[in-house]
């Protein structure tokens, strides 16, 4: 019974085993079947509509902004340098680094006891100069009276000889009397050639004295300016740098002492493309003196400095393109030479522009407009500047149409799109000023930028004290906390 049983399950299991797979191979054939039977049906396509941001297109006036990077620099910068060789002996109190001084203020002395030794010898070789212009002007005169003297003894023997020649030819006189008188003018005559000698070496003497005069003089001038070469003086008011010497030092001449900067006469100098300088000129080709503004970022506090323009690099410099401009600063509070600023110029105002994102214009100078049925269409525009993230365009018909704001590999002539601006919203003013995103720092965190502040010795005084007003607010702007956290490893 027990084999029997067993064999009937087996018979039972094998002949449903048998029958789902002749049931699952007639579903085979008929799925087979139906498939083969069956017409292919094509699906259908629908266009894609892409979304856009866009923005309407106005047309206005424009006073470009010209963007620039340049150094500050002093219109007036002096080497303090030593005129004469010799020991430094004294200093100005102010004689330091970053010092103030002012105009013709003693800073440097050294030793003048050569230099007033030459001086002294110069003075008294002066001396005996002029006691020799006396002695020779005495001396003329003794020679001219001498002169007078022999003048009137010659008269005298002349006289005497012309009346023994009348006793002569009276008969009166003798010949021997008369060769003696006539013996005696001439010895006169020789007599008034010697005193007029003795009187032409007399005023030679004057001459030489007067010559010998000059020379002391200027040998007491050139003293004088060695001495006057000891002193080294502030020519103008100005603030002290690189000073580099000690009291006792030996120095030798024309070794630089220290460097004089009038931080009172600042100005930038800066770089522009040659496009970008020919819109600087004007019409006769003179550079247009147009406004600046000079921008120093420091530690999220602007220090601002306007000017004008005032000349240009006479060459453009080998190895350099573009030109050279100077801006002359008005009153560059907080600024120091060597700064790196970025430099603003206002250009003419350009009319009739339209203020387009520069993600709007293509590298071929045309923008997608909104078209009919909200399809895409490609206009070509003029770039007349670019403006930051901006981009001032010029096209006829672009005023009032919609302007996608963003391009993308995507869009093109003909696509449709889906505007997610409604073309007739007003945009955003050009010159809205935008609000600074404002936070609230923790006690912890504010604790800690407030010591960074203080404890940085190389910020300005000024700027730290703007930045600590600032923090002590309740809200401080991001950007500043955002800058000095980055400095800190925040």
């Amino acid at each position: 019974m027990r084999f029997l049983r067993q064999s009937l399950t087996g018979l039972f299991l094998a002949s449903l085993t048998l029958g789902l797979l002749v049931y699952a191979a007639a579903l085979v054939r008929d799925a087979v079947q139906v498939r083969m039977a069956d017409e292919p049906r094509v699906p259908q396509n629908r266009e894609r509509v892409f979304a856009v941001n866009t923005l309407m297109a106005q047309a206005g006036s424009v006073a470009p902004v010209l963007t620039a990077f340049g150094q500050i620099q002093s219109r007036r910068t002096l080497e303090l340098r030593a005129a004469a060789s010799g020991r430094l002996i004294d200093f100005a109190p102010e004689f330091e680094e970053g010092h103030k001084v002012a105009k013709d203020q003693l800073l440097v002395r050294i030793d003048p006891s050569q230099a007033q030794a030459e001086l002294d010898r110069a003075n008294s070789d002066m001396l005996d100069a002029e006691a020799e212009i006396r002695e020779a002007v005495g001396a003329v005169s003794l020679a001219r009276d001498d002169l007078a003297a022999a003048e009137e003894q010659a008269a005298l023997y002349q006289r005497q000889f012309q009346r023994q020649l009348d006793l002569r030819k009276r008969g009166v006189g003798t010949d021997a009397a008369s060769d003696t008188a006539e013996l005696s003018a001439s010895t006169a005559r020789g007599t008034i050639l010697a005193r007029r000698k003795a009187l032409a070496e007399a005023e030679a003497r004057v001459d030489q004295a007067r010559t010998t005069l000059a020379r002391a003089e200027i040998a007491r001038s050139e003293a004088q300016r060695l001495l006057s070469d000891t002193e080294v003086r502030a020519a103008f008011a100005g603030t002290l740098s690189a000073v580099s010497v000690i009291e006792g030092r030996l120095v030798s001449a024309n070794e630089q002492l220290a460097q004089l900067i009038d931080t009172d006469a600042l100005e930038v100098a800066f770089r522009v493309s040659t496009q970008q300088y020919a819109r600087l000129l004007t019409e006769d080709g003179a550079l247009d003196p147009a406004r600046v503004t000079a921008t120093l970022d420091v530690f999220g506090t602007n220090l601002v400095a306007t000017g004008t323009l005032s000349r240009e690099g006479a060459a453009v410099g080998e190895g350099q393109t573009g030109r050279q401009l100077f801006a002359r600063l008005d009153r560059a509070r907080g600024f120091k030479p060597g700064d790196f600023v970025t430099v603003s110029i206002d250009e003419a105002p350009l009319h009739s522009v339209i203020r387009l994102p520069s993600s709007a214009l293509s590298a071929a100078d045309e923008v997608l407009v909104l078209g009919a049925d909200d399809r895409l269409e490609v206009m070509q525009v003029q770039l007349l500047r670019r403006q930051g993230d901006d981009v001032l365009v010029r096209a006829p018909g672009l005023e009032g149409r919609a302007v996608v704001a963003e391009r993308t590999p995507l869009l093109g002539a003909g696509i449709k799109v889906r505007a997610l601006q409604p073309p007739g919203a007003a945009p955003v003013a050009d010159n809205a000023p935008a609000q600074p995103e404002m936070l609230e720092l923790s006690d912890e965190r504010r604790a800690r930028l407030v010591a960074f502040v203080q404890g940085n010795g190389r910020m300005p005084d000024e700027a730290k004290q703007r930045i600590l007003a600032q923090l002590g607010e309740p809200q401080v702007p991001a950007q500043v906390v955002q800058r000095l956290e980055a400095r800190i490893g925040g």
